[in-house]
């Protein structure tokens, strides 16, 4: 893994517009850079990314048929008693998703280790599934790259196959997002264009248009009957909404499912430790809570926990994250090594939810720029990544894009 300085294509930001990639640049910065790009051996893209992603992915639905089993679990994530009932019957009813996105940290020799799953609604699919594509193509016609020289990404294609598998020809599907949000509709647009090659309808509304019928049906802003939701908008917001109380009786399928909130959860993270210590792919996660009756020696904890505390207490002295367990964008992250914080971002909305002690795994550096891998997933299988940069040792919201190719 290496990071490889190489010429813009001539123009590319007019190709941006007219696609409506329209947020290229962002709060007077670059989001999409193609100054530099990430180069990957194929080895590292198979064995070290693509592979442990897909086995992540099926460790976290075994977690959540683990969580579903222990209703304190479904407490401690902070999903509303009065919604535990929809959680578990969108996983019992196999409800299917669609689409996830773990982020990873990796430096190209040691493993790739989990620093959150962004299971609900996860954004940059564009930038990830189409524009980057676009310009690992035009470098080589330019003779920029090698024309051996390829990608991680068969994004696109992945969503269009999970959608024909799921759905009849010519079902009617509705994907919202925010009113105004351009960085959300792209994500949105992304799944609607896979959905109407897949030969189904895509129909988009915004989300503050959706209308409740008197027979208690969600209704888009032309008053048709939505039977299929893609809603981007994550599960924690959603269940703690008055339309939640709706949705079980709604007769409409949500895509994601209710059960992606036991994973779109930063408590999930401990859960995992839990259920596959010591696995090569996790870092030592647990709840704030039970470090503190671990090292008060309170009892309070089951045994196996305060045990596994015992076992990474050294590691998490160190150095560890605080996370709350829901926060976008970097908000509300603590790193704290050898007992004093030494990197923290804004609390903001954040502030009032449980945390959970992450070990810190530091991401490598390239020219000041720190990468994170973003490992999409598209039904259960890894299929393709996208890489975000940042100056800070917390990726924010201010974070670049950056394309990526595979030479051996």
């Amino acid at each position: 893994m290496q990071k490889v300085s190489l010429p813009e294509r001539p123009g590319w930001r007019d190709e941006a517009e007219e696609l409506g990639f329209t947020f290229a640049d962002m709060h007077g910065e670059p989001y999409w850079d193609e100054s530099s790009a990430y180069q990957f051996s194929l080895r590292q893209v198979e064995e070290d990314i693509e592979d442990p992603a897909t086995e992540l992915h099926g460790m976290c639905r075994e977690a959540v048929a683990a969580i579903l089993a222990e209703e304190s679990l479904m407490a401690r994530m902070g999903i509303p008693e009065q919604h535990w009932d929809l959680v578990s019957e969108s996983w019992q009813g196999e409800h299917p998703e669609i689409y996830g996105r773990f982020d990873l940290a990796y430096d190209g020799k040691s493993p790739a280790k989990l620093l959150e799953y962004n299971a609900d609604t996860p954004t940059s699919l564009y930038e990830s599934a189409s524009f980057q594509w676009g310009w690992l193509e035009g470098q080589i016609a330019a003779g920029v790259l090698r024309a051996q020289d390829d990608q991680f990404n068969g994004i696109h294609e992945a969503l269009i196959e999970r959608f024909r598998d799921l759905f009849m020809p010519d079902s009617d599907l509705h994907f919202a997002a925010a009113a105004g949000n351009v960085e959300d509709y792209a994500t949105v647009e992304a799944m609607g264009w896979a959905a109407r090659e897949a030969g189904l309808g895509a129909h988009y509304t915004d989300l503050d248009q959706i209308a409740l019928s008197t027979e208690g049906q969600f209704l888009d802003s032309e008053d048709r009957v939505i039977a299929t939701l893609f809603k981007l908008y994550p599960w924690e917001d959603l269940l703690r909404d008055e339309y939640a109380d709706h949705v079980r009786n709604a007769d409409c399928l949500m895509l994601e499912p209710a059960w992606k909130a036991l994973l779109s959860n930063k408590a999930l993270l401990p859960v995992l430790w839990q259920m596959f210590e010591g696995h090569p792919n996790l870092l030592p996660a647990f709840f704030e809570a039970d470090v503190g009756a671990a090292l008060a020696g309170s009892g309070s904890v089951a045994d196996p926990v305060a045990e596994a505390f015992g076992r990474a207490e050294a590691v998490l002295a160190r150095g560890h994250v605080s996370k709350p367990l829901f926060s976008r964008e970097g908000a509300a992250i603590s790193i704290v090594e050898n007992g004093e914080t030494s990197e923290s971002t804004a609390v903001g909305e954040y502030g009032g939810y449980p945390q959970i002690l992450q070990a810190y795994a530091p991401l490598p550096e390239f020219d000041g720029f720190r990468p994170v891998i973003g490992a999409w997933v598209v039904g259960e299988s890894c299929v393709g990544m996208g890489i975000r940069e940042d100056r800070s040792r917390i990726t924010q919201d201010l974070s670049r894009f950056k394309p990526h190719f595979i030479r051996d």
